[in-house]
């Protein structure tokens, strides 16, 4: 008997020390790389929300489990957090592989090598020991009460804390990002110049327009290996251009200046333009809705932005809505952003640059609603000054610039980043640009990926259609190929 009972002991200290030597070892891994950690915690889909506590309540909680399981009078209590503990960790496995596509490990040292079949068996083993310590160590004929009591909490607090994560993430983001995507580069090709724009696509064509030539289009393949050049040709060229641009829509291209009160309007394969008269005040940021409409910001009698729209031709009309844009210093500055519009879905978007907000509008400039980025930024951080002699307002200092630029797609708004998330890498933030995807129709954030510098140059335009990501970095025309779940969702919207 009192072999037996040597026996029972002597398992009870190897359990014991096991979990001592695991929860040490996980732990001080854990805080010699701690940057490190904190950003997987922050990446994964479970804990995105609360990566700040939870970096912090794991190691905590495995050295205070270690050193209580070394206390003869504390043993008993640490066991059963040891229990608690391990089934959190294991129900987050079964959730992170069973209903998410993101699955990062955040473990620590050599366990990070395993694989999450492996991970899942491993946890399993160690909660088979603790049971059997406990069994050793209670007395109690409920102890297999308490175990279960153990088990349900603490995978209900998983998955509680997931529920809340991904809504948080998705509606009330505290400026954390998921990358469980990224890009793949599929073609390269060096213009040469750095003076491109994207002017639009068909169905095997990019258009890409160039601001040194205004008349000059450059049509390249999807490979980037062919290009040819189309010269257009427009029927009045003494009127005052200052910033002509080419715009390409479906078997029409136009061309836009938004200090005269004309738009010309050709047939692609023709190349020749003439000029279709628009009822319009000088406007900037044109967008083309369809074949006779244009979206475009200009400035009411006072100087302060709004937007409009207008058709085309001597008979068109012009409607213009002072209450879209909302005003928070000067209304001029503090308004600005990038106009988009999706064809898919036919609305209307307006992306900040200063402020973590965009807005959301039909056709006809009637307000869908008011949407937020996951930027914490939600007044425009700028300084004007104005010149009394000029008449005239100025920024009087560099602003923070929260959304540099925007593109919307099928139901889906691609936003390049000004600023960098919580948890995240530095090193790796200055050597990308970031882009940033929501789903217009449920207003939610979705994912991030990084389109990385080439040559120390940084991404200056970008572009989206079905299936290709394509940007403008440097002289550098470049295609990537999105994920699979981001064409998903264009097939939803």
């Amino acid at each position: 008997m009192n072999l037996y009972v040597r026996f029972q002991n002597v398992l009870l200290e190897i359990i014991c020390l096991l979990y001592i030597l695991l929860f040490v070892y996980a732990a001080v891994s854990k805080v010699l790389d701690f940057e490190n950690f904190q950003i997987q915690i922050g990446q994964s889909p479970l804990l995105s929300a609360f990566a700040g506590p939870v970096s912090f309540g794991i190691p905590i909680s495995e050295l205070v489990l270690a050193f209580l399981l070394l206390l003869p009078r504390y043993k008993k209590f640490a066991l059963y957090g040891c229990f608690l503990l391990m089934v959190m960790f294991t129900t987050y496995i079964i959730i992170i592989t069973n209903f998410s596509s993101f699955v990062p490990c955040s473990c620590g040292g050599i366990l990070e090598q395993m694989s999450w079949d492996e991970h899942l068996l491993f946890n399993l083993v160690f909660v088979f020991f603790v049971i059997i310590a406990l069994s050793l160590l209670s007395k109690s004929k409920f102890v297999f009460g308490y175990l279960l009591i153990h088990l349900v909490t603490g995978s209900s607090i998983v998955i509680v804390l997931f529920i809340l994560s991904e809504d948080i993430m998705q509606h009330r983001n505290n400026f954390v990002r998921r990358y469980p995507d990224q890009v793949f580069k599929i073609n390269d090709a060096d213009l040469g110049f750095n003076s491109y724009y994207f002017s639009g696509n068909s169905t095997d064509k990019l258009y890409l327009g160039n601001y040194t030539a205004p008349l000059l289009l450059t049509a390249v393949d999807s490979s980037l290996k062919t290009k040819s050049e189309i010269v257009v040709g427009i029927d009045n060229l003494k009127l005052p251009f200052r910033s002509l641009e080419v715009r390409v829509f479906s078997d029409n291209f136009y061309l836009v200046d938004g200090t005269i009160p004309y738009i010309f309007k050709g047939k692609t394969g023709r190349w020749k333009a003439i000029t279709l008269p628009i009822k319009s005040n000088p406007f900037s940021i044109p967008v083309l809705m369809d074949s006779t409409s244009l979206a475009y910001r200009t400035h009411a009698p006072n100087g302060e932005s709004l937007l409009g729209h207008t058709t085309l031709g001597t008979t068109g009309f012009t409607y213009l809505n002072p209450k879209l844009l909302q005003k928070q210093i000067d209304g001029i500055f503090d308004s600005d952003g990038t106009l988009l519009y999706d064809h898919g879905t036919k609305k209307i978007i307006y992306l900040y640059r200063y402020r973590n907000q965009f807005i959301v509008a039909d056709s006809k400039l009637k307000l869908i609603y008011r949407g937020k980025t996951i930027d914490t930024i939600s007044k425009a951080q700028i300084q004007v000054a104005f010149n009394q002699a000029r008449a005239e307002k100025k920024l009087s200092a560099p602003p923070l610039t929260v959304n540099r630029s925007g593109f919307a797609h099928n139901g889906l708004l691609f936003v390049h980043s000004g600023l960098i998330g919580k948890f995240e890498d530095a090193t790796l933030w200055k050597q990308t640009s970031v882009i940033d995807i929501y789903d217009v129709k449920t207003n939610t954030y979705l994912e991030s990926f990084y389109v990385y510098d080439i040559e120390g140059k940084k991404m200056r335009r970008f572009y989206v259609t079905d299936s290709s990501f394509y940007a403008l970095i440097g002289t550098h025309l470049v295609r990537y190929s999105l994920s699979t779940a981001i064409k998903k969702r264009f097939s939803k919207n």
